[in-house]
């Protein structure tokens, strides 16, 4: 018998989950570049944040979440977003695109319309808490088990720290937080949908 000759071994494609955690690992990656560049600039970049009533306030939406006012606060949202964000990767990459980009637009479209005039609203923590409440809420739109049983382990970590972030406090865009949640809820639902509309077993993702 003799020895088969054989090509080079082509290189192996990334699942969906790797694409997913390969996505957040990027999103908290760049926000920390921005954060060196905007220290260097002496946080100039900061003034891209959402600026409610201000049409062109709107453009934070999009670059709020990367923006952060120093150090401790890059740090204080990056766990949680690394943590939770990769438990949304589980569901690959296209899940974690849909999350964020409803929580980014109705947290930030909610922070635009309520907050009031003249402040500027900057950092990941209304994705943080929009992670959350998707990971809360997608249990009870998928009836799965292993769903409600994420979201209750969410609820045990986090739960006090997402109802103290909605107190009303100086400094704090509990606006963000607020309506980064309602995005959250809202993503729960439309993409739970989708996902049944598609044949996908909810139960066989985390």
């Amino acid at each position: 018998m003799s020895d088969a000759l054989t090509g080079p071994t082509a290189p192996r494609r990334r699942s969906d989950r790797e694409q997913g955690l390969i996505l957040v690992g990027a999103m908290a990656a760049l926000m920390w570049v921005v954060e060196v560049v905007d220290q260097v600039a002496g946080g100039k970049l900061d003034q891209y944040g959402i600026e409610p009533h201000d049409p062109e306030g709107l453009v934070g939406i999009a670059t709020a979440p990367f923006l952060h006012a120093n150090w401790d606060h890059l740090i204080g949202n990056t766990v949680p977003f690394l943590v939770l964000g990769a438990t949304i990767a589980l569901s690959g990459a296209a899940r974690v695109v849909g999350t964020t980009v409803i929580v980014a637009v109705v947290g930030g479209l909610g922070v635009w319309l309520v907050a009031p005039s003249g402040t500027d609203h900057i950092g990941a923590s209304g994705l943080v808490f929009g992670y959350a409440a998707y990971l809360i809420a997608r249990g009870f739109f998928s009836r799965s088990a292993l769903h409600l049983a994420v979201g209750v382990v969410v609820i045990g970590v986090y739960g006090t720290t997402l109802l103290f972030g909605l107190v009303p406090t100086d400094g704090i865009s509990w606006q963000g937080h607020l309506f980064g949640a309602v995005g959250g809820v809202i993503a729960a639902r439309v993409l739970d949908a989708r996902g049944r509309n598609y044949g996908e077993t909810a139960a066989a993702y985390v």
